[in-house]
């Protein structure tokens, strides 16, 4: 079974490396969802890793309908990606009715080639997963990585598991989202998937001394300025050992 784990940072990917992960997604913030990474994150965490590195093509965070322009911005991220070395880019873009948007995901996987493909967490936005799994499978998507329409991929092991036994191994079910070292087990046994998707963090304090607690950079009440995380090495160890014992 194959563990990938979402990271936001090239401390965090040589960390994932660490615990026995055998691919990571390279995002920027986390908060939003994951959006593109720097050019140069991109460039050490290729220098740095010799597992393989995924590299999330997002850019901004919201919706999954992008301005020409914006596609335009995905398409440089993905060559740039691509020179770098990054072994895959993540992605997905769908129509304004939920639909898969065939037309734009075929001009941006001409772009990757040959690069392998996931369409990420855009697949739970659809107004249907079965059609939509059907395009994404005819568009040649490698991977597939969701939550089951759910938030938590724990509440989406009903549909998870359909859509493994729909795909009959054309394309690779990644559930994601919430997944951790106290549920993976369930998971796995119920939807039969053999990839995961996880981002186990811990949090650590800054190092700085003199602290105005009263600003909030992002705006956003509960991300303090002086709390970091970072992946947890340890979990994930913990997570890739269980996932030995259901091999």
């Amino acid at each position: 079974m194959l563990l990938e784990v979402c990271v936001h940072s090239v401390e965090s990917a040589i960390a994932a490396e660490k615990g026995g992960a055998q691919r990571v997604e390279l995002c920027d913030n986390i908060p939003e969802g994951g959006t593109t990474p720097s050019h140069a994150a991109i460039a050490l965490a290729r220098k740095h890793l010799s597992i393989d590195l995924n590299v999330i093509i997002r850019p901004r965070g919201g919706d999954f309908l992008y301005s020409s322009l914006e596609l335009e911005i995905m398409k440089q991220d993905i060559i740039a990606a691509k020179s770098i070395g990054a072994d895959g880019v993540v992605f997905g873009v769908i129509t304004r009715e939920g639909k898969i948007d065939k037309t734009v995901c075929r001009q941006l996987l001409e772009v990757a080639y040959p690069m392998r493909t996931t369409f990420h967490r855009a697949f739970d936005m659809v107004a249907d997963p079965y059609v939509s799994l059907e395009d994404i499978i005819s568009l040649g998507f490698d991977n597939l990585l969701t939550s089951g329409l759910q938030p938590k991929a724990n509440d989406g092991i009903p549909l998870i598991k359909k859509l493994v036994e729909h795909a009959k191994e054309r394309i690779t079910i990644i559930p994601g989202s919430g997944i951790n070292e106290d549920n993976i087990k369930e998971i796995a046994t119920k939807t039969k998937a053999k990839a995961f998707h996880v981002s186990v963090r811990k949090k650590t304090a800054s190092n700085m001394v003199f602290r105005n607690n009263t600003i909030r950079m992002g705006g956003i009440e509960d991300i303090s300025e002086y709390e970091n995380s970072i992946t947890d090495e340890n979990r994930v160890r913990e997570i890739i050992g269980i996932l030995k014992q259901l091999n």
